[in-house]
């Protein structure tokens, strides 16, 4: 499968999807009977159409998770799984109820290893939160306990699984997603040989209660951005440097971060790949550095559909087809697409040492987590490209940034706190430490990456929601709530946005078309 046709979607289950809920039941569940009725799935997207959820590859189901409403005090008491079912074979779903019964969750075996079960489990997560439910609970099979079962108990098997002694393909999943075993139940499911008829009750518990809604169809309020405050160093391979760069992805995943940040031309250590000699040429090094860039926006794709992380790759060098070069920020966005931000001021340096471009568009990039912008380091010293971002109503700015200096990093970080002020949005910055004297073009580095917000009751008084140690190579993460923008914006102290005087000063952006051979009087 090519990630560049990868394009994942999350919605809920329709009438018209059983042809495709049938063929992948048939296959994944082979060994206990295969799908349900179609009469079963009909009345459980009727009467709960919420908890009915897939995800979908260019209209191709890949990953369903079906559920039912339940009595929390009945489910959570022993049971079997005949107990959830009527005659004919239909789900007995209480509208009513104040829990959430997970029947299936299955994934085609195609698409194993992208993490997309973890989607489904975190799904039905925000709908049990917004339809304020007690918990979510479900009956788990043991497939492996029938290879374990002439030494171990089923209670012994559970305990070696959940100290990770033994992998159960199931039981280990649903324990990574913070279910816990309540209880062991017997003759759950008869016909699963493999589980010997025993099964695990999980339960999720719901701490928090918000209102009810869709959650599927609603927009983010709460987004978690983790930033890399990334350590330029000597690398050996290419190998090594996406070893590391996931290295990293993987833990900010881990924290549940909706976008993980690099610096701006975090890949340039690269250029130490090649000799001493070739690096003193500093075009041939730049160029050098951006053959790497296309296996890089390969394989950071791919880590953000693996981990389920919007990723704002840094920067890297692109070399367009009339062998220009331009400096380029990435955003892997976690269903698979990939978009692009050029930096479009090009400091002296870049323009005199490596006859960088600047580019010519500018845009606001929409995601599942906000409308979020992108300024590569100098770009955010020019407040109108923040102004025309705001005036698309963004909700994030993304600044990657590479100084060498205090003084230069200071000029960075407080032009990037006024375009958060100015422009009632939250600004993240994220920059590169340490020193490679082994690396020709690689310039001294100083930074502390910062998030910051606008300045106002609702954020902290200094309006800096969380910054790194100097100089030190570490993540940071911060919780960036949506909907404080929106009061802000309309009920703050100061509304800086709502208030500019249109009537004396105004803002456009030029239109460009005419460099791409467009034809303006048609426009």
């Amino acid at each position: 499968m090519s990630l560049d046709d990868l394009h994942l979607n999350l919605r809920n289950l329709t009438a018209d999807d059983y042809p495709q809920l049938k063929s992948l039941m048939d296959k994944v569940y082979d060994d206990i009977g295969g799908a349900w009725p179609k009469l079963t799935i009909d009345k459980l997207v009727s009467e709960f159409p919420d908890g009915q959820i897939v995800i979908e590859d260019d209209q191709t189901i890949v990953g369903v998770a079906l559920t039912a409403l339940v009595d929390y005090d009945e489910f959570s008491n022993p049971h079997q799984y005949d107990d959830l079912i009527g005659h004919r074979e239909v789900i007995l779903n209480q509208p009513d109820g104040d829990a959430m019964y997970g029947l299936d969750v299955l994934i085609d075996p195609n698409y194993r290893g992208y993490r997309l079960g973890r989607r489904l489990y975190e799904a039905r997560k925000e709908l049990c939160r917004s339809m304020n439910l007690r918990a979510i609970l479900a009956g788990g099979r043991i497939p492996e306990y029938h290879q374990h079962a002439d030494e171990l108990s089923p209670a012994e098997y559970i305990e070696k699984v959940s100290r990770k002694e033994i992998h159960d393909p199931i039981l280990s999943f649903q324990l990574a997603n913070d279910f816990l075993v309540k209880r062991l139940l017997r003759k759950y499911l008869p016909e699963d040989e493999k589980s010997q008829g025993f099964a695990t009750l999980l339960e999720w518990n719901n701490i928090l209660y918000e209102p009810a809604e869709r959650v599927l169809e609603s927009r983010r309020t709460q987004v978690r951005v983790g930033a890399v405050q990334w350590q330029m160093r000597e690398f050996d391979s290419v190998e090594t440097v996406l070893q590391q760069i996931e290295y990293f992805v993987d833990a900010l995943s881990g924290y549940q971060s909706d976008f993980a940040v690099f610096p701006e031309l975090f890949n340039a250590p690269l250029m130490g790949l090649q000799d001493r000699a070739a690096q003193r040429d500093q075009l041939a090094a730049i160029r050098f550095l951006s053959g790497f860039t296309e296996r890089f926006k390969t394989e950071l794709s791919r880590m953000a559909v693996s981990y389920n992380i919007n990723i704002v790759a840094g920067s890297m060098i692109e070399e367009a087809d009339d062998g220009k070069l331009y400096n380029i920020a990435y955003l892997c966005h976690r269903d698979g697409t990939l978009e692009r931000q050029a930096k479009l001021h090009i400091t002296p340096q870049e323009r005199r040492d490596w006859v960088i471009e600047g580019g010519d568009d500018l845009r606001v990039f929409d995601t599942d987590a906000g409308r979020v912008g992108i300024q590569i380091c100098y770009d955010v010293e020019f407040p109108e490209l923040s102004r025309l971002l705001a005036e698309q109503d963004m909700d994030i700015l993304f600044v990657p940034f590479w100084t060498d200096t205090k003084n230069g990093y200071l000029r960075v970080r407080h032009c990037a706190q006024a375009r958060a002020i100015e422009n009632e949005c939250y600004v993240v910055l994220c920059g590169s430490v340490g020193n490679v004297p082994s690396i020709e073009n690689l310039d001294i580095q100083y930074a502390q990456s910062s998030v910051f917000s606008p300045s106002d009751f609702a954020f902290p008084h200094d309006a800096v929601l969380a910054e790194t140690t100097p100089n030190t190579e570490m993540i940071m993460f911060s919780d960036l709530d949506l909907t404080r923008l929106t009061v802000v914006r309309s009920e703050g102290s100061v509304t800086n946005l709502k208030d500019r005087r249109k009537d004396l000063f105004d803002l456009r952006w030029r239109d460009w078309s005419w460099k791409s051979g467009a034809n303006l009087e048609d426009n």
